[in-house]
């Protein structure tokens, strides 16, 4: 007998733009009933592969083969036709439509809107273990849920090719092991995944097969049953995999920022943050874990004069700041990495140097007087892009021009720029390489050493441990526990955050 097609065959696959060769020969085989991981830091050419496989774009070279015929697509309703799906990282869901709604929505004519459609959602879910209600409305749904709706979503139309695009980045331990069966019995059913990620523990974990990328082309392929994470990052970056370990404490006893029964209410009435104490000292490092949805955002907005408190104070220093606006919190010394560096991190079509005044228009070296100091935004803009490793061109590239990594090491240049006595992290590793997150782990480290008080929010688990002083948890706006992270595991943390377990 002959070995079944291979799922997926991308051979010589080239893309380039105007001044940018984003992919050249890559390689890639997908065997049929097989997870199989595609890694390399940012910018090695993965999205641009994606988005030819998906029809996003069309390939300057080379070929792909799906079940062992030669396609052409022209767009992603062509890729789909041909059972490819594609969950990206950030969900596509409308919070007030139910779970039906949203996975019907543009593909009504398949089994209509109504029972049809409904005995179709539950038959997927019951199938693969996702245990979804198709009647449920999303917004009363957690992180691991709304994923699940995206694959169904994609097996809905008909997808036996699945491309997930960073599916752990918000998922605590034990969600990332549900997420994993549910993979499984994907696979064991026939179809194939592609699996993008970062988190080498988990490509080793749930991969059948591995491909690295780097620098655009593919540079390797490993076996997960005899690879290790040292041996993938060498191949992806050239170097040993860097770790969030800090062993010295640098920890004073000056009270930096103090939240004194904070509470602040949603616009539908809801109490988001009910009665936080927390206390950040210079020198310190306090990481918040939590599922994605329980306050973060919100303690951020606080402190950052966003949110108006419905009670308690905020001092940063000896300065009650409770009723500030955002811009004299700013001016006041406070940096802020901001959860999604696209919608509120930067001005993607704008060049880096005005990027870089973004958010520090009113201090120097980028105004003058009253006018915006071009020569000095500029010069700085250099000093960062030489300090912090971005690599670009030049400060005139437009910020969507860079990659994820290199956009995250110039908002972290930016807001440590100024001396800042505070530092408000939020997810500032989320989706960049092992070289990237390195940089930024150094960074955060160097300027703690040297006094500054950082407040950081993160689902990476292990980063939280690595580089965290204490940790608080956050569950449903309130804290819950302090752990130690010298004794504290993800799989503890992550219980606390989904209600389970106390703090050591």
């Amino acid at each position: 007998m002959t070995a079944p097609a291979a799922a997926v065959v991308l051979t010589g696959i080239g893309k380039r733009f105007p001044g940018v060769v984003a992919n050249h020969d890559v390689d890639v085989s997908i065997r049929p009933g097989t997870v199989h991981a595609l890694i390399g830091e940012n910018g090695a050419g993965k999205s641009t592969l994606m988005k030819i496989l998906y029809g996003v774009q069309a390939p300057d070279d080379g070929t792909i083969t799906v079940d062992g015929e030669t396609v052409t697509f022209s767009s992603p309703t062509d890729a789909i036709a041909r059972g490819i799906g594609m969950v990206f990282q950030h969900f596509m869901l409308a919070d007030n439509l139910t779970v039906l709604e949203n996975v019907v929505l543009g593909a009504e004519k398949l089994h209509g809107i109504g029972g049809g459609a409904r005995r179709e959602i539950r038959a997927i879910s019951e199938r693969f273990g996702f245990g979804l209600d198709p009647d449920v409305l999303v917004e009363t749904l957690g992180v691991a849920a709304r994923q699940r709706i995206e694959i169904l979503k994609v097996l809905y139309r008909g997808a036996r090719i699945i491309i997930l695009d960073e599916p752990t980045a918000v998922l605590v331990p034990q969600e990332v092991d549900a997420l994993f069966e549910n993979l499984r019995v994907l696979v064991a059913a026939g179809n194939s995944v592609l699996f993008i990620s970062h988190k080498l523990d988990e490509v080793l974990a749930i991969s059948d097969d591995i491909t690295v990328m780097r620098r655009g082309t593919t540079v390797g392929t490993a076996d997960p049953a005899t690879a290790t994470r040292l041996q993938l990052a060498e191949l992806m970056i050239g170097e040993e995999l860097p770790s969030p370990e800090t062993t010295e404490s640098t920890v004073t006893d000056v009270a930096q920022l103090q939240l004194k029964g904070v509470s602040v209410f949603a616009s539908d009435g809801r109490e988001v943050l009910q009665g936080i104490d927390l206390t950040i000292h210079r020198g310190e490092v306090l990481g918040i874990a939590g599922v994605e949805g329980n306050g973060q955002a919100e303690l951020v907005e606080a402190v950052m004069g966003m949110r108006t408190l419905s009670g308690g104070t905020i001092h940063l220093g000896t300065e009650d700041i409770s009723g500030w606006s955002n811009r004299r919190v700013r001016e006041a010394g406070v940096g802020y990495v901001p959860e999604d560096r696209h919608r509120h991190g930067l001005l993607l079509d704008a060049p880096l140097w005005e990027n870089r005044i973004l958010g520090h228009q009113t201090r120097k070296p980028n105004v003058r007087g009253l006018f915006v100091d071009r020569k000095g935004a500029r010069r700085d803009t250099d000093r960062i892009v030489g300090s912090y490793d971005v690599r670009t061109p030049s400060i005139d590239t437009t910020a969507r021009a860079l990659s994820g990594g290199n956009q995250q090491k110039l908002i972290v240049g930016r807001e440590m720029s100024g001396d800042p006595v505070l530092l408000i992290a939020a997810h500032p590793t989320r989706g960049v390489d092992v070289g990237a997150q390195a940089a930024i782990w150094d960074h955060v480290r160097t300027a703690r050493h040297e006094g500054l008080a950082v407040l950081l929010i993160s689902a990476d688990l292990d980063e939280l441990i690595g580089l965290s002083d204490r940790i608080e948890v956050i569950l449903r706006g309130r804290l819950v526990g302090e752990f130690d992270p010298r004794r504290v595991t993800a799989q503890e943390l992550g219980s606390a955050m989904t209600g389970g377990g106390e703090a050591a």
